[in-house]
C-alpha cells in the first residue's frame, strides 16, 4: 500500500484545561458535572482539579482516534500503551491515572457509572492483576466532551474512584456531522480506516432531543520485529541448536538451505493486533412538561482483533503435529468482545427539588477463537481452529438522587443498589482437553503422545466454568458552600454495603478560597476503597507461557482464591483495598490570557490487590491435591499483597494570544508520579520464597514500568481558513526488569512529536492532514536476555511500538 506524502510545517499541543481556550474567555463557560452535584460550578472554581476536554476542537486536528489514545496525549497523568503478545491485553488497552491502576479509576458515562470489562490482564503488562474500563468502546464521533477529575472521589461515586473519575458526556446537539480518516505507519502498516456519522434531532417543543452516532474503525496489525534482520541462531533457531555446537557453527542461510525453508518460515509476528470495530450510541432526552423530563442513552459495541502468541518450533515435538506444521507455526488468538449498555431514567423538578432516578445496564463479553494451531495431543487428527470460550461480566445501577441549591448552599443525597454478576464458560473439549494415542481424553495412566489444549491459549475447560454475582446498597450525602466563587466548601459522605465483603464509610474535604482576585488556593482530604472485582476473586485459567527455568514453553495455571489450591497454600480471602488521598494547589489568572494551576497530591493504598509472581510449589503439580488435569508448573494468585504510597504533582499553563491576525494558544502541561510499595503483606505458613509470592517482576511493574514524568509543550494557530498543531509530548524513562532470566534495563527519556494542518474548505468541510511521531521516536532497544531471543526488538513501554504514522482527514458538518 501507498505511503501517504504529508507536508507539515508546525508542531504543537492542545491539552487538558487549555483546550476550550481558543476563543478568549470560552472556558468560564465550561460547567462542570463530576466532582460535585452543584450546577453551578466551572473548571476555574472546582475545589480539586477537573480538566475538560473539548472533543470536536481536539478530534478534529489530533492523529489519535480513540478516547484513550487522545487523552494519552492531552492529559500527562493519564497513561495508555498498547501492549503485544499478551492474550487479551493486547485488545483492550489498560489505562491508568495518576501511576495508580485501570481498576483504580472510575469512569462515568453521562454521570453515571459504566461497567467494566470481563477481562483480567495478567500478562506482567501495565495494569497486571487489575481490570479496567475499555474506553475505546465509546465512538468519538459521539463524544461532545470528557471531564477528567483528577482527585479521589470514593465518598462521592464509591469503589474504583481512588485515582480518579473519567466522566464522558454524549452529544445532544441537533444537525449533522461526519469524519472520515485514513492513516498509515511509516513503515506501510498498521493502515487504519475510520468512518463515523452523527445526527441529532429535536424532540418535541420543549428541548427534547435525540442524538445517534454510528462508527467503523479498521486498524491493521504492525510488526516490530528483527525480521529478516535476526540472528537466527540467536532467536527461533536458539531452543533447537543451542546444545549442539556442531549445528551453531555452521552459518544460518546454509541450515535454512538445508531444510528447504526460508528465512520467512522463522518470522516472529510481533506488534499492535488488527482491530476492527463497530459502534452504535445514542443519546435522548424528552420533556414531558416543564417540571418532568425522561432520558435514555447507550450503545453496542461490537469488537474482533487477532493478536499473536509466541511461535512454536519444529524442534518442540510435544507442541507441534509435525505434520500439519513441519515448519512450526505462530498461533493467532481472535478476539469477539461485545460491549452493551444501556440507561433510562427520569427527572423530576418541584420547587427547585431535582429528583433523578435512573437504572443503568451494561455488560461485555469477550469471546477467544483460536487459529493457526493445534492440540499435539490428537497428533494428525487435531483441527487447526478453536473457540476457546469466553468470559462475561454485568452490571446494573439503580440511582436515586436528590438535590436542591439554596442561595450558596448545595444539597444533595441519595442512594444506589447494584447488582453484578462474573461468568466464564468453556471452550471446545479440543480446546483443552489432553488425549491418549487412542483419541480419547487421557486419564491417569493414560499414555499420550504431545501436550493437550489448544497451544498459545489453552481453552476454558468445565473446570474452569462458573457463575457468580454479588449485590452492594450504598447511600450518600453531598454538602457545597459557595460564597461569592471566593470560598467553596465541599463534604461528602458515603456508607456501601458488598454482600460478600461487608461495610465500607467514606468522607472527603474539600475546600478553594479565592484570597485575591484570580489568586486562589484549593485543598482536599478524603477517605476511598475499592471492593475486590468478581474478576479477581473467581478468574482462574490454564495458560501457556515460558517456562520460570527458560528454554520452553510450559503450562501455567491463575487460582481464584476458593481453589483447593488457595486452601492448601494457606491464602486468604480477597478483602477490601482502602485509601487515605490528600491534595493541595493553587489556580492563577496573573495577566489576561493566561491561566496557571498547580495541584500535588499523595495516596496511600492499604491491603492492595494484586496478582502474585509465578509459585512453584511441588504440590500445584500433584493431580492428589489440585486435581486431574489442573496441575501446573507453577500458579499465580490474587492477593491484598501490598500497601502503596503515590506521590506526584500536575502542572497546567495556559495562555492565550492574538497574534498576526490569528489566535494562538501556547500550552505547558506536565506530571510527575512515584509510586512505592510501603509494606508486603506475606502469608505466615505460605512455603514459597518471597521472590515468587511478589519479586522484582511484579514489583517493577507497580513502581517503575510506566514513565513517572509526562509533560507536553506546544502551539495551535488558527489564523483565517488554517490551523496548525503541533504537540510535543515528553515520556520520562522507565525501567523494565525481565526477572526471572532476563535483567533490569533502563529506556531513557523520549520526545514524540504531533503535528497536523487543517483547512476549511467550506464552511462546513474541513480537511486536514499529519503525523503522530513525525521523527519516528521509538523506545531503546531492548537487552538481548529481555528480547524472549531477539524477538521483542521494542518493549510496549512509553509511546508504543509504533513509530511513525500519517493521517488525512475529512469533517463535515450540516
Amino acid at each position: 500500500m501507498k505511503k501517504l506524502s504529508i507536508a507539515v510545517l508546525l508542531l504543537g499541543t492542545i491539552l487538558t484545561a487549555a483546550q476550550e481556550q481558543e476563543e478568549k474567555g470560552k472556558q468560564i463557560e465550561d460547567i462542570i458535572i463530576v466532582g460535585n452535584r452543584s450546577a453551578k460550578r466551572t473548571k476555574l472554581d472546582t475545589p480539586v482539579p477537573v480538566d475538560v476536554i473539548n472533543i470536536d476542537k481536539i478530534q478534529k486536528s489530533s492523529p489519535q482516534m480513540t478516547a484513550q489514545d487522545l487523552l494519552n496525549y492531552v492529559i500527562p497523568s493519564f497513561n495508555s500503551v498498547r501492549q503485544s503478545a499478551s492474550d487479551g491485553t493486547e485488545h483492550i488497552d489498560p489505562v491508568t491515572l495518576r501511576g495508580m491502576g485501570p481498576d483504580q479509576v472510575l469512569v462515568l458515562l453521562n454521570g453515571k457509572r459504566r461497567h467494566t470489562t470481563s477481562l483480567v490482564n495478567y500478562q506482567n503488562t501495565v495494569g497486571n492483576g487489575s481490570v479496567g474500563t475499555d474506553l475505546s468502546t465509546i465512538p468519538i464521533i459521539a463524544i461532545e466532551k470528557i471531564e477528567v477529575l483528577r482527585d479521589g472521589a470514593a465518598a462521592q461515586y464509591g469503589s474504583d474512584a481512588i485515582a480518579g473519575v473519567i466522566n464522558i458526556i454524549l452529544k445532544k446537539n441537533t444537525g449533522a456531522s461526519a469524519s472520515l480518516t485514513y492513516g498509515l505507519s511509516g513503515r506501510n502498516d498498521g493502515d487504519t480506516y475510520q468512518a463515523g456519522v452523527n445526527y441529532g434531532a429535536s424532540l418535541g417543543k420543549n428541548e427534547g432531543f435525540v442524538n445517534l452516532s454510528l462508527q467503523l474503525s479498521h486498524r491493521g496489525k504492525t510488526t516490530r520485529t528483527q525480521n529478516h534482520d535476526l540472528d537466527i541462531f540467536g532467536n527461533n533457531f536458539a531452543y533447537e541448536f543451542a546444545d549442539n555446537p556442531d549445528i551453531a557453527r555452521k552459518n544460518d542461510d546454509d541450515i535454512i538451505k538445508e531444510r528447504g525453508l526460508t528465512r520467512d518460515d522463522f518470522n516472529f509476528q510481533v506488534g499492535d493486533a488488527q482491530i476492527r470495530q463497530g459502534q452504535l450510541f445514542f443519546n435522548s432526552e424528552y420533556p414531558l412538561n416543564e417540571q418532568f423530563k425522561l432520558y435514555s442513552f447507550g450503545g453496542f459495541s461490537i469488537k474482533e482483533g487477532n493478536g499473536y502468541g509466541f511461535r512454536r518450533l519444529p524442534s518442540e515435538t510435544s507442541n507441534v503435529v509435525s505434520s500439519i506444521y513441519p515448519n512450526g507455526f505462530q498461533a493467532v488468538l481472535g478476539s469477539q468482545i461485545y460491549d452493551i449498555s444501556y440507561a433510562v431514567g427520569a427527572k423530576y423538578n418541584v420547587n427547585n427539588w431535582l429528583i433523578d432516578l435512573s437504572n443503568t445496564l451494561g455488560s461485555n463479553t469477550f469471546n477467544y477463537n483460536i487459529s493457526n494451531t493445534n492440540n499435539a495431543s490428537l497428533g494428525a487428527k487435531s483441527p487447526t481452529r478453536f473457540y476457546a470460550g469466553a468470559h462475561s461480566f454485568l452490571q446494573n445501577t439503580v440511582n436515586l438522587d436528590v438535590s436542591k441549591n439554596i442561595k450558596n448552599f448545595n444539597i444533595a443525597f441519595g442512594g444506589e443498589f447494584r447488582f453484578e454478576q462474573y461468568q466464564i464458560k468453556a471452550g471446545d473439549e479440543a480446546s483443552y482437553a489432553q488425549y491418549d494415542v487412542n483419541g480419547n481424553i487421557a486419564v491417569d495412566g493414560s499414555t499420550v503422545s504431545g501436550v493437550g489444549g489448544a497451544q498459545s491459549f489453552i481453552g476454558f475447560s468445565p473446570r474452569n466454568v462458573l457463575k457468580k454475582d454479588r449485590h452492594s446498597t450504598a447511600v450518600y450525602a453531598d454538602f457545597s458552600y459557595d460564597l461569592d466563587k471566593k470560598l467553596n466548601i465541599d463534604v461528602a459522605g458515603r456508607f456501601e454495603n458488598y454482600s460478600d465483603f461487608g461495610n465500607s464509610l467514606n468522607g472527603k474535604l474539600a475546600i478553594r478560597y479565592e484570597f485575591v482576585k484570580n489568586y486562589a488556593v484549593r485543598a482536599a482530604v478524603g477517605t476511598g476503597f475499592r471492593a475486590p472485582s468478581l474478576q479477581q476473586q473467581y478468574f482462574n485459567n490454564s495458560y501457556a507461557d515460558i517456562s520460570t527455568t527458560g528454554l520452553k514453553i510450559v503450562t501455567k495455571g491463575i487460582f481464584n482464591n476458593d481453589s483447593k489450591a488457595a486452601e492448601v497454600l494457606n491464602f486468604d480471602r480477597l478483602k477490601q483495598e482502602t485509601s487515605v488521598n490528600g491534595s493541595a494547589g493553587f489556580t492563577l489568572k496573573p495577566a489576561k490570557g493566561l491561566f496557571i494551576t498547580v495541584d500535588g497530591y499523595i495516596i496511600k493504598v492499604k491491603d492492595r490487590i494484586v496478582i502474585t509472581g509465578n509459585i512453584t510449589d511441588p504440590r500445584l503439580s500433584d493431580p492428589n491435591v489440585v486435581g486431574k488435569g489442573n496441575e501446573v508448573e507453577s500458579g499465580r494468585f490474587f492477593a491484598n499483597a501490598i500497601d502503596t504510597e503515590t506521590k506526584g504533582v500536575d502542572v497546567v499553563v495556559s495562555y492565550d494570544w492574538k497574534l498576526g491576525g490569528g489566535n494562538l494558544n501556547v500550552n505547558l502541561a506536565g506530571n510527575y508520579t512515584e509510586t512505592k510499595i510501603t509494606d508486603f503483606h506475606f502469608p505466615e505458613n505460605i512455603n514459597t520464597p518471597r521472590d515468587q509470592y511478589f519479586g522484582p517482576d511484579q514489583i517493577n511493574i507497580i513502581e517503575t514500568l510506566s514513565p513517572k514524568t509526562k509533560a507536553s509543550l506546544g502551539l495551535n494557530y488558527g489564523i483565517g481558513k488554517f490551523n496548525f498543531l503541533v504537540r510535543n509530548t515528553y515520556f520520562g524513562k522507565v525501567i523494565r526488569d525481565g526477572f526471572p532470566f532476563g535483567e533490569v534495563q533502563e529506556f531513557s527519556p523520549k520526545v514524540v512529536t504531533d503535528v497536523s494542518v487543517g483547512y476549511d474548505i467550506t464552511k462546513n468541510i474541513n480537511f486536514t492532514i499529519g503525523a503522530n511521531n513525525v521523527l519516528d521516536v521509538f523506545p531503546d532497544l531492548q537487552v538481548y536476555k529481555n528480547s524472549y531471543y531477539g524477538v521483542f526488538k521494542y518493549a510496549p513501554v512509553q509511546m508504543g511500538t509504533l513509530g511513525s504514522y500519517f493521517f488525512g482527514r475529512l469533517n463535515f458538518n450540516f
